[in-house]
């Protein structure tokens, strides 16, 4: 009897979620990790109108489609009310491109548009990926995690929310250009227009931007500069222009501020001390990459997980934390005191080392994959 032969149909793959850099920049990583594994397999992404995603993800090569939604505010403003209403009209949104793609899987990352696009798909029984970045999942999760087929975390003791026989503890992906960051630091200080000759601080409140960070800086930005130091300054759209209005004229060569960075892994090469919130991927990348911090986390997040995830480094002595109301006072004395500490940031980088998850996106790759073989069979 002749022997039929076996065809495959390529791999159609749907991933959701965005909003921030904390979201958007590890689904591109996940989706680059795809690409790699199944060569021929057809990715979109699924995020929300006007945000964040809808600019990165085509500039990495993937297409995107934007749904018209939005979350809660927490503070009270009339726009909560249209909440209930671009909810229903997302969900009718995700049905129709689920009906439309056809895909084999849907991967969540987190952020507005996950919830609706996962939650049609679990209902529709394909197969669906979680991707938790946080120690403390949001409310969206820990209800999908339900229907959710597999869940892919970065932190140990998650069975508190999820069910143990679905959790793979991969950490969390990162940019792939961060992996490799040797031999950089003279093109990075060309890129951002810095002069050699003392260290580089690195400061971000992530791609929204942080007040109580950027006030902090730019209260000790005197110091700072009459200390040497070079300084890389992403202040989030929101503040940038404030910012450039009240500083000072200041040296040519010593400061580079802007809005975004668009080429992180050239910040990371040049720094020798970062600033940062301690957001979850924020954490992971800063570890992958080595550079000493100091975490200041953001009060203004669900069971304050910020001040879990730096303290998850503060206690390995990997990093150094401030609370956010202490931040002006602190922040410059704080700077001024590890970043011409070589023995201490050495015995840093060597912590962080060790709580580095430097082939998550890979791992998650092929956790998912994994379920389409499992659905195949």
């Amino acid at each position: 009897m002749k022997k039929r032969q076996q065809t495959y149909k390529p791999l159609r793959i749907i991933i959701a979620g965005g909003g921030t850099g904390g979201h958007v920049f590890p689904a591109i990583a996940i989706a680059s990790a795809l690409k790699k594994k199944a060569y021929n397999a057809t990715i979109l992404f699924v995020g929300a109108k006007d945000r964040l995603e809808m600019k990165q993800v085509p500039a990495a090569g993937f297409r995107i489609i934007g749904l018209d939604i939005a979350g809660l505010q927490r503070r009270f403003t009339w726009k909560n009310f249209l909440v209930p209403w671009k909810l229903l009209k997302s969900l009718s949104g995700a049905k129709q491109i689920i009906k439309r793609f056809k895909p084999d899987i849907v991967i969540g990352v987190g952020g507005y548009a996950s919830g609706p696009v996962l939650w049609t798909a679990a209902k529709q029984r394909i197969p669906v990926v979680i991707q938790e970045q946080n120690s403390f999942p949001g409310i969206t999760n820990r209800i999908l995690g339900k229907k959710a087929g597999k869940i892919c975390v970065a932190y140990d003791g998650m069975e508190t929310y999820f069910k143990k026989e679905k959790i793979y503890v991969t950490g969390n992906p990162v940019r792939e250009n961060l992996l490799d960051l040797k031999g950089l630091r003279e093109k990075a200080m060309e890129h951002f227009g810095l002069s050699a000759g003392g260290p580089v601080l690195l400061v971000t409140g992530g791609s929204l931007g942080a007040r109580s960070i950027n006030e902090a800086v730019h209260y000790g930005l005197p110091d700072l500069l009459r200390n040497g130091i070079r300084l890389i300054w992403q202040t989030g759209q929101f503040y940038h222009e404030h910012i450039r209005e009240t500083l000072p004229a200041l040296p040519e060569n010593q400061v580079c501020i802007s809005a975004f960075i668009d080429n992180m892994h050239y910040a990371y090469a040049a720094a020798d001390v970062v600033v940062s919130r301690a957001g979850a991927i924020a954490v992971s990348e800063i570890c992958v990459a080595g550079v000493p911090a100091i975490f200041i986390p953001s009060p203004n997040v669900a069971e304050d997980h910020q001040t879990k995830n730096a303290m998850a480094l503060v206690n390995q002595q990997a990093a150094m934390m401030l609370k956010d109301d202490e931040a002006r006072e602190r922040l410059p004395e704080a700077v001024l005191e590890l970043i011409f500490n070589e023995e201490k940031k050495q015995r840093m980088r060597e912590k962080m080392a060790g709580l580095a998850y430097r082939n998550a996106a890979d791992v998650i790759a092929g956790v998912a994959l994994g379920m389409t073989t499992e659905k195949d069979q």
